[in-house]
């Protein structure tokens, strides 16, 4: 599926293997336009959102896999990304992390993009943690004003 219409994709991860995933099907699989909306040309957003503490969690949501919030660099995503895409075409990385609820701070961050696709992992979590928990990649693609692509666990 490669395509050229695609000016800002952003992919989901949160460390998981899914995630990971993800990652590297939207690497395999995407070819972006040189431009998008506030975007810089052909931008692949990596977004992981933390949690925020929580009484559940001890009030500590766990470390921050990729640094503090705000846009940062993320070394290893960012190198394997990089030789990756040298291989294919130009394309702009961006890194964010943000701190808040994953499901709504996933589509709040598309939004605010205004990307043109959504990639996110899906963890075979079981329906009784489904009913508490809720999904992430449910919620996202019943939300989010772009469409979503999810790679499920194989």
């Amino acid at each position: 599926m490669a395509t050229g219409n695609l000016g800002c994709v952003v992919v989901a991860v949160d460390g998981s293997e899914e995630s990971m995933k993800a990652l590297q099907w939207a690497l395999d699989n995407l070819r972006l336009r040189p431009g998008g909306e506030e975007v810089e040309p052909g931008a692949l957003v990596v977004l992981h959102v933390q949690s925020p503490p929580s009484i559940a969690a001890g009030l500590n949501p766990g470390p921050i896999p990729f640094g503090g919030p705000s846009e940062v660099d993320v070394p290893a995503f960012t190198a394997a990304i990089d030789a990756h895409q040298r291989r294919i075409t130009q394309v702009n990385v961006k890194t964010h992390v943000v701190v808040g609820d994953p499901k709504e701070k996933i589509c709040e961050v598309a939004a605010n993009l205004k990307c043109d696709l959504l990639v996110m992992g899906c963890r075979a979590i079981g329906p009784i943690k489904r009913m508490f928990l809720g999904s992430v990649s449910n919620y996202c693609i019943n939300h989010v004003g772009c469409p979503v692509v999810v790679i499920k666990d194989s």
